[in-house]
């Protein structure tokens, strides 16, 4: 196993591994939370069942999903990077496919699948990287910042912070309100433990919120600790019916697999990039073994596809276990270890409430939008597609819509500056292919 890892190489040993996993676990451990709530839809309610995916498996499917997708990372790739169903992800899968577009859950898992096997495919061939690379940056940071508004929007609703207004479509809500102070509470007491550095302050921010709520009868008291891990037969396979209808097969499937496929792109190869300098494990500037890692990502995503979750993509939250020493996979199968052994302890999760995630979903959104210092505001033709990105993802409640208004005002903006050489052609294939998304939506 030393060998494998290189660990004398890299200077690390067992001991430096295993916290680093179990760091990277505490910092991301939410998503075992989050993500049930989210592709759930638990705070809307009458809601049609035949909508809603099933609590239980979604919960089992997200930590499956996280464990396979960090084995795989671990020992393909060889990084200290785990992965889980995707923040942003999560929320374009449940409040913009189903809830937006009312599209069956199967119909978006089966997005999520196609969107993965694109993803496989583009690696293999080594397009992955031209596509990247012909989107312009600017526009990548805003995608990045837009979501994050995105996500800390829902953030607010689900704490009751924000609530529908006639006059005005939103506004302030009931501060007097339990669960509403329960998650200022829970914001307040994150944000702190953030600014102080502490490491994992996400999941420890919510264990005590709730502790906080079942003091104040705001939350139910578990009556279990450990119990049988839920049956997954619920979501499971689930995916492959949508292939069978023809309701599949229309535009807005097509932009819904295109975003899935965007937004984990530049997910995975920010991440990627990010956590592997910091662990000091770039040569020349380049990565090594990266072909394989970004492999691991793909695999990951059509898995949990067919487990019942949304797209599973590399985790930022890595860093936390690079600080604590981490620099090889080992500490990934640590991690994927965590994950697996949660599956018994869903009675004491099951508990969790919107509005002790909704800070979680703040957080992360904050993290997110500092991308916008890296936009170049100065130049008009620029700031027109960011900012349009970047706002219309909240407005619209969809990060889709965000990314297609972007990258239509692109060229045009570039070719009224007379920056048309600028444009890489896909772009413009681009820029086709979402001006059909809104016609024949």
């Amino acid at each position: 196993m030393k060998k494998y890892f290189q660990f004398e190489e890299l200077g690390t040993n067992y001991r430096r591994e295993f916290i680093g996993g179990l760091t990277t676990f505490l910092a991301m451990a939410y998503i075992l939370i989050v993500n049930p709530l989210t592709l759930t839809l638990a705070h809307i309610k009458d809601l049609p069942d035949s909508m809603r995916m099933d609590y239980g498996a979604v919960f089992v499917a997200t930590a499956l999903a996280a464990a396979i997708g960090s084995i795989v990372m671990g020992l393909l790739g060889k990084y200290p990077l785990a992965l889980a169903p995707g923040m942003g992800l999560n929320a374009f899968f449940a409040y913009s496919v189903l809830l937006g577009s009312k599209i069956p859950w199967q119909h978006a898992l089966g997005a999520v699948l196609i969107s993965g096997v694109f993803f496989l495919l583009l690696t293999l061939t080594g397009l992955r990287e031209k596509i990247i690379n012909a989107i312009p940056v600017d526009l990548k940071h805003a995608v990045g910042a837009g979501i994050g508004l995105f996500i800390t929007f829902i953030g607010f609703q689900n704490a009751g912070i924000v609530v529908k207004n006639d006059a005005t479509l939103v506004g302030l809500g009931d501060f007097t309100n339990g669960n509403t102070l329960l998650a200022i509470f829970g914001i307040v007491v994150t944000v702190i433990m953030m600014t102080r550095g502490i490491k994992g302050s996400v999941f420890y921010g919510m264990i005590i919120t709730v502790i906080v709520g079942m003091i104040f009868h705001l939350i139910g008291t578990p009556t279990k600790v450990v119990d049988a891990v839920p049956s997954l037969k619920p979501t499971f396979g689930a995916v492959f019916s949508s292939f069978g209808d023809s309701s599949f097969y229309t535009s807005t499937m097509l932009g819904i697999i295109l975003t899935f496929l965007f937004v984990d792109f530049f997910d995975n190869a920010g991440t990627l990039v990010a956590v592997a300098n910091q662990a000091g494990l770039m040569k020349d500037g380049k990565l090594p073994n990266a072909g394989k890692a970004l492999l691991a990502d793909s695999i990951a995503s059509i898995v949990g596809s067919v487990l019942g979750t949304s797209t599973t993509t590399s985790y930022i939250e890595s860093s936390a276990g690079v600080a604590s020493g981490a620099k090889t996979g080992f500490a990934s199968l640590v991690t994927a270890g965590f994950f697996l052994l949660s599956l018994f302890f869903f009675p004491l999760l099951s508990v969790v409430t919107a509005p002790v995630t909704a800070p979680a979903l703040v957080i992360v959104g904050v993290l997110m939008v500092s991308s916008l210092g890296k936009i170049d505001w100065t130049k008009f033709e620029i700031a027109v597609p960011a900012f349009l990105t970047m706002i219309a993802m909240p407005l619209s409640y969809s990060i889709a819509t965000g990314i297609a208004v972007g990258f239509i005002f692109y060229p045009i903006t570039m070719i009224v500056k007379g920056r048309a050489k600028e444009i890489n052609p896909i772009m413009y294939v681009f820029f086709v292919i979402f001006v059909l998304y809104f016609l024949l939506k």
